[in-house]
């Protein structure tokens, strides 16, 4: 180019980055490839080109003959007569727009990774604080009568702490650092299980429907983590239908072929068990659906809600090795398919979640091992309340002591959690396993599934209770436990 910007060279490198062909672009001024909001870029550029500056690689922006803006770096080398005097410039520019998508990508992984590992920081002592509000909370639900003026004030410290721990949750299943517990299911039973739950997030002028497929296959996955996809798809059908409008789940065995795959990104062909959330809501624009599983993205009011929603039902599918897909059109309605992969196995018996209401009773010798105070109190008086002898000891050394000393009925089951000082449940419990091979131990923990991973408690199969547990929870959990025969080699 010109002294003062006249394109007077095009080669066909610059024809396919720019779309401009030669004879169009010669003779016009390179400004023609500034955006409007750059053209303060261009005078100092080529001041710098009338000055004999070098402009080393840098990267910026610049817009093609569609109107399309792309990155690129640039290079300019000014041109000199041989008298010295600057005539002119050579400008070499290189599309980088893959580059920066990728490093946009990376970016966003760093952010999720420190996300990932904040979350699983604070998870430990957050979900040992919650597991104490919330074991208080039904306890004293329990003992309050239907017309205690404070069973509402109690209700909703209930369930700002439901809501506190399912932040937390959504915060550790983004990151992948949550305990997922996959069993053989049947998901007629976990939707059947959640109707009464589901009908309460909606409001009375959404009419909701379940249609239950029949015959339909097994699936092997968290039933939990399942209840909390469907939660927030209703919840964001809820949200779509302001006015009222019909909301409609239904399973059923689905094949997804080769074509399928080919236009569904992370598809893989096979046989299936789908459950559909649909509703008639207000739908989405296809600029929407582009985002719709990308974190903190949402359309909702700012401050209203984290974006975490969609994106944490995609991965917690995907860690089920399954797919999800939506379809949606601006005004019609919103439907979004689930697809889990059938497998021939056999029902777990624990595959269904235990009722709230479910509080068993026993009167077996437990012991409770827990460095919080909080907890370790909680725990002991929900099980001595529902009959049983309860022993508690505050880490693993102190439990073999205790262990030892006791000379009443055998301990037939501990209830543990997994990082404690001095030393940690997995250790504690091979130690006593030794001495009383009969023993059943049950681990909770509020830490993440790494960081239980290496204290050697998933990868041995042991029964396993995340925090913040409900009491009935525990208590159905204990005695599941007490009633199932002996397992060789499981704790």
């Amino acid at each position: 180019m010109t002294i003062d910007g006249i394109v007077i060279g095009w080669n066909h490198g610059a024809e396919r980055q720019y779309g401009y062909p030669a004879e169009e672009i010669i003779g016009r001024s390179i400004s023609l490839l500034f955006p409007p909001d750059h053209y303060q870029e261009y005078l100092q550029l080529m001041k710098r080109v009338r000055n004999g500056e070098l402009v080393a690689s840098y990267d910026t922006v610049r817009r093609q003959k569609d109107g399309i803006l792309t990155n690129v770096s640039v290079s300019i080398v000014p041109i000199e007569a041989h008298d010295g005097e600057i005539v002119g410039a050579s400008k070499i520019g290189h599309d980088i727009t893959r580059i920066k998508k990728l490093e946009a990508q990376f970016i966003e992984a760093q952010k999720m990774e420190a996300i990932g590992q904040l979350a699983g920081g604070v998870a430990h002592d957050f979900n040992n604080i919650l597991a104490v509000i919330m074991g208080y909370s039904d306890l004293l639900l329990k003992e309050l009568g239907p017309d205690d003026r404070l069973r509402r004030f109690t209700g909703e410290i209930r369930h700002a702490s439901e809501r506190a721990a399912g932040l937390t949750r959504q915060l550790l299943v983004f990151s992948r650092k949550q305990t997922v517990q996959p069993v053989v299911l049947d998901l007629n039973n976990v939707v059947q299980d959640l109707d009464k739950m589901l009908r309460r997030l909606i409001d009375e002028n959404i009419e909701m429907t379940m249609v239950p497929g029949k015959q339909i296959g097994r699936v092997k996955a968290d039933s939990g983590y399942v209840g909390q996809v469907l939660m927030n798809l209703v919840v964001n059908a809820r949200d779509a239908m302001p006015n009222g409008g019909q909301l409609s789940i239904a399973t059923n065995n689905v094949t997804l072929d080769e074509n399928y795959a080919r236009t569904h990104p992370g598809a893989i062909p096979g046989a299936y068990v789908m459950v559909s959330v649909s509703d008639t809501g207000t739908g989405m624009t296809d600029e929407v659906k582009a985002h719709l599983f990308e974190a903190f993205f949402t359309t909702k009011p700012k401050g209203r809600v984290t974006g975490l929603g969609l994106a944490t039902c995609q991965t917690i599918v995907q860690q089920s090795g399954g797919h999800i897909g939506v379809d949606s059109e601006f005004g019609k309605g919103t439907t979004f398919k689930i697809y889990f992969p059938r497998v021939d196995l056999p029902l777990d018996v624990v595959g269904r979640p235990i009722q709230p209401e479910s509080m068993p009773r026993g009167t077996e010798t437990l012991l409770v091992v827990e460095d919080e105070p909080s907890v370790r109190h909680l725990a002991r008086s929900v099980l001595a309340t529902q009959g049983y002898e309860v022993l508690s000891a505050a880490n693993g050394q102190d439990a073999l002591s205790v262990a030892r000393e006791h000379k009443g009925a055998p301990i037939r089951l501990v209830v543990t959690d997994v990082m404690m000082p001095v030393m940690n449940g997995h250790v504690m419990a091979e130690w006593l396993k030794t001495t009383y091979p009969e023993l059943k131990i049950l681990f909770t923990s509020g830490y993440t599934d790494d960081a239980i991973a290496q204290q050697g408690v998933v990868e041995t199969g042991a029964e396993f209770l995340s925090k913040p547990y409900r009491p009935a929870a525990l208590a159905g959990k204990v005695r599941a436990m007490l009633d199932a025969p002996q397992t060789e080699g499981h704790a």
